[in-house]
């Protein structure tokens, strides 16, 4: 076979080739729609109520506040939207003390935990965009435990002999949390309810500490309990 006729054969193999992929690409287009991708931004703001879960102290649930800011996709093709969020709440829990060693007269004392939270969030569509499921994992940043009212740092834990309300501000200040919620709402605005679970204990830094434990020496174990209710507009 002469090589003018292997390039000619060569030629023609090269055009079908090309001819087969632009073929794919025009089918392949054609059967697949176009769609808006948009992009949102948001900022929120609401109530938290706040709860430590614990078997080593008695906890009382307190009200708080956050603010936070979501950057969000919109998928009008599938069956979920995603967003970035970023928010800051200072919450306030209230745990059970004794002016006196082994007093009767008990009082929940506040103590003040600020939160700096990051989330990765799926929005599952359960009526469109309008009511979503949201959830996904969350990372936060929160400070030790402050007492509202320092003239009560001297007060007994319940539950314990010697354990004082002071001795228990240093908490684990890096935490991994869930959340799960529902959002509804048109385009420009959304009231949001979220449940935020804390994965890790809390409290196991108090564990390192060399604490008086005595009257319940038991491993110091709690999860943080936090549900929101807030309101956004996007823009």
């Amino acid at each position: 076979m002469s090589k003018s006729h292997v390039r000619t054969m060569q030629k023609r193999q090269l055009t079908l080739l090309v001819a087969f992929i632009v073929g794919f690409v025009t089918i392949s287009t054609a059967q697949h729609k176009t769609y808006a991708i948009k992009n949102g931004f948001g900022i929120y703001g609401g109530i938290t109520q706040y709860d430590i879960l614990t078997d080593n102290f008695e906890t009382q649930k307190e009200d708080g506040w956050m603010v936070g800011a979501s950057a969000t996709v919109d998928l009008p093709h599938k069956w979920y939207n995603m967003s970035y969020t970023i928010q800051l709440a200072e919450n306030n829990v209230g745990i059970a003390a004794t002016p006196l060693q082994f007093g009767m007269d008990e009082e929940y004392l506040k103590y003040k935990v600020f939160t700096a939270q990051i989330a990765l969030l799926m929005h599952v569509k359960i009526v469109q965009s309008f009511l979503t499921l949201d959830l996904g994992p969350m990372i936060q940043y929160n400070s030790d435990m402050e007492m509202k009212d320092d003239s009560k740092e001297g007060f007994f834990i319940k539950n314990y002999e010697n354990l004082l309300a002071e001795d228990i501000t240093d908490i684990n200040n890096f935490n991994v949390d869930g959340a799960v919620g529902l959002s509804a709402g048109f385009s420009h605005f959304r009231i949001k309810a979220q449940y935020i679970y804390g994965f890790t204990n809390m409290l196991n830094r108090l564990n390192k500490d060399s604490l008086d434990l005595t009257g319940n020496d038991g491993k110091v174990k709690g999860n943080q309990s936090m549900l929101a209710f807030t309101a956004m507009i996007t823009f």
